[in-house]
């Protein structure tokens, strides 16, 4: 298998310490992590197995100081690329008890993202077991990517991301 490039944002918190335990269960060896905010797009070209990760609500939502957040300045530079050939999947934190109508609503829009540059999404997740009235991740009967939310349901996320895993990572060649 060649090498997986992960790629996650923000730098800190839940994302990163899920992008953190996905790629100690997946072994050195066979993945790189880059933090969307200190690379650029051409580095994701350059991987054929990808993984990504991002939050709905973080506290940079609420900062007044908030210049945007690693993904928001990420996502202009997704415009273009050519990932055909590549297999790609998602993972996405948020809270599905204070934003239960919005639940990981921006692992919806990075599928959308995505999903123009040509890429096989693969990782799709059923909603058995998750709670929540509407997201944008939840595309016909199942969720684009994994679910994780680290608020209230933290003691299931290795369950879940080993689960996740068994599916992606024989798709990953």
């Amino acid at each position: 298998m060649s090498k997986i490039g992960l790629f996650y944002g923000p730098k800190g918190g839940n994302v990163e310490r899920v992008a953190k335990l996905i790629a100690e269960k997946i072994g050195a060896d066979l993945i790189e992590v880059h933090n969307v905010r200190d690379i650029e797009a051409d580095v994701v070209v350059q991987y054929s197995n990808i993984i990504m990760g991002i939050s709905t609500l973080g506290k940079h939502t609420w900062s007044s100081d908030n210049t945007g957040n690693d993904w928001d300045i990420f996502f202009p530079k997704l415009n273009g690329l050519d990932l055909k050939g590549k297999k790609v999947a998602l993972f996405g934190l948020g809270d599905h008890i204070a934003y239960a109508d919005f639940f990981v609503d921006s692992l919806g829009d990075l599928a959308e993202s995505i999903s123009a540059t040509g890429a096989e999404m693969i990782g799709q997740v059923s909603d058995e077991g998750y709670e929540f009235n509407e997201s944008r991740a939840f595309q016909d009967g199942k969720f684009v990517g994994l679910p994780i939310d680290e608020d209230f349901e933290d003691d299931m996320t290795e369950k879940r991301v080993n689960n996740w895993l068994k599916l992606i990572l024989p798709e990953f060649k």
